[in-house]
C-alpha cells in the first residue's frame, strides 16, 4: 500500500472542512502559496506548518499521516441536485470516505458483523427479479415479510449497515436539502463492512426512502455498476423494500384517495408520493390517475410538505461502537486516535439525545466549516 501523502491529506482536510487556500491561510496564518506547493508536491511539507494547521483547526496531526479509504470513490451512487458543483461532490466523496475509514477502523476493532445482504448480478433485472431481491432484503434485515418497518435504521445497523448522518456546511444552497433523495453509500461485498450516509432533513418518510434507495444502491448495483437505470431500480427496490407487493395490492387501486393515502402513509411511514408511484409501478395506479393525484398534492402544497408526521429515525451504530471504546464523552479521545476533526465525528455519529432533536438543535451536530472559522477566530484572539 502507498504511503499516506502530506500534500493529498491537506486537501483531503480541506475538503472535508470545506475550506479554500485563502480561507485555510487567515485561520491558521500558513502562507496559501506554501500551501498550494505542498498539496501539488511543488514542496515537502514541513511538520510546523502541518502543526500551525492542525492546531487551527482543531485537527489531529495524524490525519496528515494516516492512510487514506481504500473506497473507489467512482463506485459511490451520490444523488444530489442537478446543480450541485463540482467542489459539493469532491466533499461529499471526501466526507465519504473519511467516514468509511472511520466505519471500517471501528466494526473491525469490535469484531462487528459484516451484512449479510443478497446481491444481483444478472445484466438485466425485472421488476420481478427487484420485488424478489427486496423480499430477500427483508429476510436477511430479519424484518417480517409483509409488515410495515417500525425503525429501518435500527434494523440496518443491527445486521451491520452503518448509517451516518452527513452535516457539511453553513451554506444552505450547497448543503443538499430535504426535497430530494440525498444519500450516498457503498459496500464491498460479502465480508466487507457496508456504510450509508444520507443528509439530515425535517421529514421522517423522506430519510427512509433515502436509506432504502441506498440499500438498493448495495443490493443491486454492488457488483452491477454499469446499470443502465441505476437510480430507477433504486427507487423501485426502496417501493418493494417499505411497502411489500401482496400489501400493496392490498391498500391501493385506481380508487384511493388522497386521504387514505395519507392513512397508509401513517402506518407504512412511507411519502404519499412515494405510495403512489409504487401503485403506479406496481400497475396498479394508471398514469392518467396518477397525474391527476399529483396534481391534487400541488394544489393543497403538499409535494413540498405532506400531512402526516412520519419521526426521523436516530442513528446509534457508530455512536455505541465509539462510546464502547472511548467512554461516554468519546470525540476527543476518539479523534486522537482514529485521526480526524472532533467536529465530524459529532456529525456522523451524534449521541442519542442530539440525535433526537435535530430539527430543534442545529448546534447538536455543528457544521465542520462553522467550528473551524470559530476554532480560528479564537487562535486569533
Amino acid at each position: 500500500m502507498l504511503a499516506a501523502s502530506p500534500g493529498e491529506r491537506l486537501r483531503t482536510l480541506r475538503d472535508l472542512l470545506g475550506l479554500t487556500q485563502g480561507q485555510l491561510e487567515k485561520i491558521s496564518g500558513v502562507k496559501q502559496s506554501w500551501i498550494s506547493q505542498v498539496e501539488t508536491a511543488a514542496r515537502d511539507a514541513t511538520e510546523d506548518g502541518l502543526r500551525a494547521i492542525a492546531e487551527a483547526t482543531d485537527t489531529p496531526l495524524g490525519f496528515f499521516s494516516v492512510q487514506p479509504s481504500s473506497v473507489p470513490l467512482d463506485s459511490l451512487r451520490f444523488r444530489k441536485r442537478a446543480s450541485a458543483s463540482k467542489v459539493l461532490t469532491r466533499r461529499v466523496h471526501t466526507f465519504y470516505a473519511e467516514t468509511y475509514r472511520i466505519n471500517e477502523s471501528l466494526v473491525t476493532a469490535e469484531n462487528y458483523p459484516t451484512p449479510p445482504l443478497p446481491y444481483a448480478t444478472a445484466d438485466e433485472l425485472s421488476r420481478e427479479d427487484i420485488e424478489d431481491l427486496a423480499a430477500r432484503t427483508r429476510e436477511a434485515l430479519r424484518l417480517a415479510p409483509d409488515k410495515p418497518i417500525p425503525h429501518l435504521t435500527r434494523a440496518l445497523e443491527r445486521a451491520g449497515v452503518a448509517v451516518a448522518p452527513f452535516v457539511l456546511t453553513d451554506d444552505p444552497d450547497e448543503q443538499p436539502a430535504s426535497g430530494g433523495h440525498f444519500g450516498v453509500s457503498y459496500w464491498g461485498g460479502v465480508g466487507e463492512p457496508a456504510l450509508i450516509g444520507y443528509f439530515p432533513g425535517s421529514q421522517g418518510d423522506r430519510e427512509r426512502f433515502t436509506l432504502a434507495h441506498e440499500v438498493g444502491h448495495l443490493v443491486l448495483h454492488t457488483f452491477r455498476p454499469r446499470t443502465e437505470d441505476p437510480e430507477r431500480e433504486a427507487d423501485r427496490f426502496a417501493g418493494a423494500l417499505l411497502v411489500p407487493r401482496e400489501r400493496a395490492e392490498e391498500n391501493i387501486s385506481e380508487r384511493t384517495t388522497l386521504r387514505e393515502y395519507a392513512r397508509l402513509k401513517a402506518t407504512w411511514g412511507v411519502s404519499m408520493q412515494a405510495l403512489i408511484q409504487r401503485g403506479y409501478g406496481l400497475d396498479l395506479v394508471g398514469e392518467t390517475r396518477r397525474r391527476s393525484l399529483f396534481v391534487q398534492l400541488s394544489s393543497k402544497g403538499w409535494r413540498k410538505q405532506e400531512p402526516v408526521n412520519v419521526g426521523r429515525e436516530a442513528p446509534l451504530l457508530l455512536w455505541t461502537l465509539l462510546s464502547r471504546k472511548f467512554g461516554p464523552r468519546p470525540y476527543r479521545p476518539a479523534a486522537e486516535s482514529l485521526s480526524v476533526p472532533p467536529t465530524m465525528l459529532r456529525s456522523i455519529a451524534p449521541t442519542p439525545v442530539d440525535a433526537t432533536r435535530q430539527t430543534r438543535d442545529e448546534s447538536a451536530m455543528e457544521s465542520p466549516i462553522v467550528a473551524v472559522r470559530r476554532i480560528g477566530k479564537a487562535n486569533r484572539g
